[in-house]
């Protein structure tokens, strides 16, 4: 077992070490709000990280639009270019 490059040794001497420092009254209130902080790490995350694909996928949408795009605004500007220079041939 090796959470955050810790083994169990460690981490039972860190138990040890909690409860001679808080008591055993105190440690479970510590464990309730240590794990309630790391959950709303976890949702805090989870969240960015679904922001971050939503905006990846809007970029990724206006690239394709404008790819799309951009050949038949070329065409049009070559067809108005070859518009304006026939007529200014004649």
């Amino acid at each position: 077992m090796n959470i955050f490059g810790i083994g169990l040794p460690e981490m039972a001497l860190i138990m040890i070490v909690a409860l001679l420092i808080f008591g055993p009254k105190k440690l479970p209130e510590i464990g309730r709000s240590m794990g309630k902080a790391v959950r709303g790490f976890q949702e805090a995350s989870k969240e960015f990280e679904n922001e971050f694909k939503r905006e990846a996928e809007q970029i990724e949408q206006a690239v394709q639009t404008t790819a799309q795009l951009e050949p038949k605004q070329i065409a049009a500007a070559e067809a108005s270019e070859n518009n304006t220079t026939s007529s200014s041939q004649s």
